[in-house]
Parts: C-alpha cells; sequence; structure tokens
C-alpha cells in the first residue's frame, strides 16, 4: 500500500445517504487526481448489502416452501438483531479474502454462501441457521439462489488486484438504531456495536468517510430511489419503512464523535486495545449527490465542484490525523 493513499476507508451512514453515489464518484474520478486530492487509491470496494439482499432472498425461498423465514419477519427487521454482526464478520472474511487473493472453487456458490454465513453469525453469537436445515430444503434454496450467488462471488473476486500498491478498500455500511432511541444504543445496534466487531487488524489501518443526513432525509431519499423492479441494486434499492423506523430511525455517529477520546477520530475499544479511528464527515443534509445516479454525460459541472468540495474537505480531515 502506497503512504500517498488511505489503506482502508469505512464508508459509512444511513441508508440513501449518498455512500454508494460517492463509490460511484470515485469511480469516475482519474486515478492521479483521486490520489493527490483525496488521498484515495484505485478503489477496491466491499458492501455488506449483497448479504442483505441474499438473506432476505433465502427467506422468500423459505416462505415458498411453506416454512418460517430464517433471517428476517416479512418486510421487518432481523428477527435477532445481532445478526448485524453477522454482516460485519462477512465483510472481515471478504476483507481478508481480498488481501489473501483468495479465490474459490465450489461446485455450488450458494452452499459455500450458506456456509459463510453460519461461521460469520457464530463469530457473532449467533446458532447456526443453513446449517440446521434439513438436505432437502437446503438443496432447493440453492437450486434457485445459485445465479444470485455466483454473481456475489464473481464480483468479489473480479477486484482481486495484482498487488496493492495504491489501492484503497473501500467498505460500506449502515447502521442505526429505533426511532426514538436514546443515546448511547444498547444491544446490537449503530457504529457504537459495529465499529468493534471489525477485525483488529483492519481498525489498525482504517479511516472513516461519514456522509450526515437527517433519519428524515434518510427516509424521504430512500423512498425517492427505490426502484422495486431492481432491489439488489446498490444505487436504486429501496428499504421497507418499518427496517427504516426500526433500525435506522436514529444515527448515533454524532454521538461518537461528540464523545470519543481524540479530536476528529471515533474511539473504538476492542480486542483488548483502543483504537482512534480519523474521521471527516461529508455533510449531505443539503442533498449533493443525487444527480450521480444519471448518467455521466448529464453531470451538471456545478454540482460535480460541490461534491468534489465536500468530498476533498472530509478526506484532508481523515489524511490530517491518519496513521502514516
Amino acid at each position: 500500500m502506497s503512504k500517498k493513499v488511505f489503506k482502508t476507508v469505512l464508508l459509512i451512514a444511513l441508508p440513501a445517504s449518498g455512500k454508494s453515489e460517492v463509490r460511484h464518484f470515485m469511480a469516475n474520478i482519474e486515478p492521479e487526481r483521486l490520489e493527490n486530492e483525496f488521498h484515495i487509491g484505485d478503489n477496491l470496494q466491499l458492501d455488506d448489502f449483497p448479504y442483505v439482499h441474499f438473506m432476505r432472498c433465502i427467506d422468500d425461498e423459505m416462505v415458498k416452501l411453506g416454512k418460517d423465514p430464517i433471517f428476517y419477519p416479512g418486510q421487518n427487521p432481523f428477527i435477532d438483531n445481532y445478526d448485524w454482526g453477522t454482516l460485519v464478520h462477512l465483510l472481515n472474511e471478504d476483507y481478508h479474502d481480498l488481501l489473501n487473493r483468495k479465490r474459490v472453487k465450489t461446485d455450488s456458490p450458494a452452499q459455500y454462501l450458506f456456509d459463510r454465513i453460519d461461521r460469520a453469525g457464530a463469530a457473532a453469537g449467533l446458532p447456526p441457521r443453513m446449517a440446521l436445515l434439513d438436505e432437502e430444503t437446503r438443496a432447493a434454496i440453492a437450486k434457485n439462489l445459485e445465479p444470485e450467488a455466483m454473481k456475489m462471488l464473481e464480483e468479489k473476486e473480479s477486484q482481486i488486484p495484482d498487488d496493492f500498491t495504491n489501492k484503497t478498500i473501500v467498505i460500506e455500511c449502515a447502521r442505526g438504531g429505533p426511532d426514538g432511541s436514546p443515546m448511547p444504543l444498547t444491544g446490537a445496534y449503530g457504529y457504537q456495536y459495529t465499529l468493534p466487531q471489525f477485525a483488529p487488524d483492519l481498525l489498525e489501518e482504517a479511516a472513516i468517510l461519514y456522509i450526515w443526513v437527517t433519519p428524515e432525509e434518510s427516509r424521504r431519499k430512500n423512498n425517492e430511489r427505490a426502484n422495486p423492479d431492481d432491489p439488489g441494486s446498490n444505487l436504486f434499492h429501496g428499504v421497507p419503512m418499518s427496517v427504516m423506523l426500526g433500525d435506522y430511525g436514529v444515527d448515533d455517529m454524532q454521538y461518537l464523535i461528540e464523545n470519543s477520546e481524540v479530536k476528529d477520530t471515533v474511539t473504538v475499544k476492542a480486542y483488548g486495545k483502543t483504537y482512534h479511528l480519523p474521521i471527516g464527515v461529508f455533510d449531505n443534509r443539503v442533498d449533493k449527490t443525487s444527480f450521480l445516479r444519471k448518467d455521466k454525460e448529464a453531470w451538471d459541472p456545478q454540482d460535480v465542484a460541490k461534491m468534489t468540495e465536500a468530498v476533498k474537505e472530509a478526506t484532508d480531515k481523515m489524511w490530517a490525523g491518519y496513521k502514516k
């Protein structure tokens, strides 16, 4: 990894805040400019949303078979909210697979992913779910989900580079808590729970790019972007309103910033250590990112300029506190 760029950036915010649009923006900036102006190398991008989507696909298949869902009761939040930890441990495995250039040979990507979900769940303190299904049920679900699982595996492995010079791993996730919850959040909600679940070597090299919108604005933009014909899309998926209120009704990042031990960082206590992750805040309460869902040829130069200024301000602050 180059000392001129971040090794790992945690790109985090409420749903529809602009995370995927920021990733799309960075993917369309010349590499030299991205490095010099934003301290970000060629992006290697990880995201836990595909796993959220896949877990809902598993439940859809369960219901078709006349069985109870495993992860979600209908369009509501997780049955066990410690599955937020499952998602983090899947990202940890993706991170290490990427660094180790791991490529998987399997006759069934779906069955392989079932095992990964159980393994990540165990790391979050949950019992196995997929392993407890009878063989016939598991095989039927796998058969129908093979194309989706293959697509996820191919997309993940397509990012494995020849080397990591001038590369930045960007990890995207969204967290929050039930509407009306006081701070600090408890249980498996929010970033106070999620950040300590990341692997220690990841935390050692990470900085946070946080996109700030209110929960109300997050809900508005979620409704605006939702395309029911493309539920697996990063740019156009919609989150059910029950989940927006039950899981993303509040955001605890401002609380963590205000209560950090070191200015312009988030304090994370994990693995018997204390990490101070540099953070930059991209204030998107007045929308600067929705234009990025259009074709690049339709981007307004004034919108691009505002976006560039806001992202640079945030990444400059991150870089000022980054362990180089």
